[in-house]
């Protein structure tokens, strides 16, 4: 879930097509992406394809065209169902980004079937609003727009990185180490110094974001809203 922006096409165009939306079937898309969702956690993305996901909502596959037009966007979906549960425009930009963090570290954690296609660029409508959203906050903070999309990349991206850490180590994959030749980390694991992924997770949270601070003030303590965007 990268959010980084793609140039416009020859149609002028950066997102997919409009879709049309119906009422076939008495379903919406919103329930089309629940169950999607549903149906990678317990089977992963492998087992997500229309005509098991046609089978979990009672009908079949091609109904569901009407909703998504092929897999890539059904996916697009679900991406889009993670990044809008998890942002976050309440409060400073401070407040709202280490939230946006919080979120969505939360969120991939209940969902981690996801994480093999996150890091795919935002397309679909619902998702571009809210990057935009939260843009504007930190823009009306005074950071400057490419800092800003910057700020807003390095965090999604460290998020998911830390995430997908946490779900591939698990929680017995401890090595074993030599006291010898390795003191201070045996020191670290008997005293349990950095052992909570939660307390890290924080810790490179609140370093990025007073990060994010310094660097946009250009090291004056001052953001001007006026600068160049760069």
């Amino acid at each position: 879930m990268s959010v980084y922006l793609r140039r416009k096409n020859r149609q002028g165009g950066c997102v997919a097509a409009k879709r049309t939306r119906g009422v076939r079937a008495g379903l919406t898309r919103d329930q089309v992406l629940d169950a999607a969702l549903a149906l990678a956690d317990r089977e992963g993305l492998a087992g997500l394809t229309m005509r098991r996901l046609g089978a979990e909502l009672g009908v079949e596959a091609m109904t569901l065209y009407h909703y998504v037009p092929n897999k890539t966007a059904l996916v697009d979906g679900l991406v889009e169902r993670i990044f809008t549960t998890a942002y976050s425009i309440g409060g400073t930009w401070r407040e709202a980004l280490s939230s946006y963090a919080e979120r969505l570290r939360s969120t991939l954690l209940e969902h981690p079937a996801v994480l093999p296609v996150i890091v795919r660029p935002v397309v679909t409508q619902a998702t571009l609003d809210a990057v935009e959203e939260m843009l504007r906050l930190l823009v009306d903070a005074g950071f400057p727009l490419g800092r800003a999309l910057d700020s807003l990349n390095a965090l999604t991206l460290f998020v998911i990185g830390h995430t997908s850490a946490e779900v591939a180590i698990g929680p017995d994959s401890s090595p074993e180490v030599d006291p010898d030749r390795h003191p201070l980390m045996v020191a670290a694991v008997r005293s349990g110094a950095g052992a909570d992924d939660y307390d890290r997770f924080r810790y490179a949270v609140a370093a990025m974001l007073t990060g994010f601070d310094e660097l946009s003030t250009g090291g004056d303590g001052r953001r001007d809203g006026t600068r160049p965007l760069h």
